[in-house]
């Protein structure tokens, strides 16, 4: 799956850092991972979810809160309003430069940030919080001894997971000033809470007053076992499946309500995946699918071979033809079954063919067609069968126009 680093500013013209995990093939939505409180965007909770999320189709954009990680910015002038800010202007960059932001997600902090900040994204239609405080003055908790300093000399440094960081009384304030319950009950979006019950950084009562506050449609997960930081792999993946299985029902309607069902995109668009040697993403209109080529050819065997998308395509082809035509003619016709095999033969053993040097190609095709057909109905199928548009295709002149096209256009 590709993954993208990219760069943008801040509202108050901050370069910021993130990074877009795509699926191989086109989004069935935008999502955005905001991370822990002095966490970064490569935390282990925010990478393994995010690159789960991409496996399961959604587009993710990850990235650094001023002042943390590859962002620029003081963190020492930062607080929650600032955080809830940098998601906004995420937001922004993701909508003018991919889609509209489905999916708003947050760690703990990132959590209660993403709850308070969804009513400035207003295309957003589901929130997801994993580990998350109810209320943001929770993390003042972690200042330990050093929570009076800061109060009475206005900052202090604090140790964090290991890292030294400056606090300033503003940043407590702002958390202070802070009206979550308001935020949480006129959120008016779907909320999935997932949350550890043996969590000892946030207690799971967080996710209770979270749950209770917020107005329906709502849903609670435990991630029985999982630590606060969900550092073991399997635990996050598991978040981000019941995450990506939960937001497909709003991800897939926002889809839905965005693309004309009256004008279909009759192109099919290949591009290379990014991993392996041969692999390709393949979309035909709203249709996704791979193709590869197998193992003893260096592929990775990731998706059928083109051959092999070829002789389905005759196969479909044929399938739906002998349908129609059953239908029209009102035949007792139950079941069509078609297998193909794609071989190069030399053209001498073809008795039938036109060609007598070199190789051509043959495909083999076997129908089975299961009803109370009459042998002469069989027959009429059989005959028919070589009446499908691909089957004429195949055998007719085929011109390919080819021209190259600049990156970007």
């Amino acid at each position: 799956m590709p993954s993208k680093r990219i760069e943008f500013l801040s509202h108050q013209g901050e370069p910021l850092a993130g990074r877009l995990e795509l699926p191989d093939t086109p989004p069935v939505a935008w999502a955005i991972f905001a991370h822990c409180f002095t966490c970064s965007k490569d935390s282990q909770a925010a990478v393994h979810i995010s690159r789960a999320l991409a496996e399961a189709g959604f587009g993710v954009l990850r990235f650094d809160f001023t002042g943390l990680g590859g962002s620029g910015g003081d963190f020492s002038n930062t607080n929650f309003s600032s955080n809830i800010d940098d998601l906004v202007a995420a937001a922004d960059w993701l909508r003018e430069q991919h889609g509209a932001p489905a999916l708003l997600i947050g760690h703990s902090l990132g959590g209660t940030a993403v709850l308070a900040a969804a009513h400035r994204i207003a295309d957003s239609k589901a929130v997801v919080t994993i580990g998350a405080p109810f209320d943001p003055s929770h993390v003042s908790h972690h200042f330990g001894r050093q929570l009076a300093c800061i109060q009475e000399a206005g900052e202090a440094e604090v140790e964090l997971a290991g890292r030294t960081f400056t606090i300033r009384r503003q940043m407590l304030d702002d958390l202070n000033e802070q009206k979550q319950d308001t935020n949480i009950r006129k959120l008016r979006r779907a909320l999935l809470v997932l949350h550890a019950p043996l969590d000892d950084t946030v207690g799971i009562d967080n996710a209770t007053h979270i749950f209770v506050t917020a107005m329906h449609p709502k849903s609670f997960v435990s991630l029985d076992q999982a630590n606060h930081l969900l550092s073991n792999k399997q635990d996050a993946r598991f978040a981000a499946s019941v995450i990506a299985a939960w937001a497909s029902r709003y991800a897939l309607a926002q889809r839905s309500a965005t693309t004309p069902s009256d004008t279909p995109d009759k192109r099919v668009t290949v591009a290379e995946r990014g991993t392996g040697n041969f692999a390709v993403a393949i979309t035909a209109g709203k249709h996704s699918l791979l193709a590869d080529e197998p193992v003893d050819v260096g592929g990775d065997d990731s998706g059928p071979n083109p051959y092999q998308l070829l002789s389905a395509a005759l196969g479909a082809c044929t399938a739906m033809t002998l349908r129609m035509y059953a239908r029209h003619k009102q035949l007792p016709l139950e079941h069509v079954s078609v297998t193909l095999n794609h071989q190069k033969v030399h053209a001498k053993d073809c008795a039938e063919c036109e060609t007598k040097s070199g190789q051509i190609d043959r495909i083999e095709r076997e129908i089975t067609l299961t009803g109370d057909l009459t042998d002469e109905q069989r027959q009429r199928l059989l005959d028919i069968a070589d009446k499908c548009p691909v089957h004429r295709t195949l055998h007719s002149e085929v011109l390919v126009s080819t021209r190259l096209i600049p990156p970007g256009d």
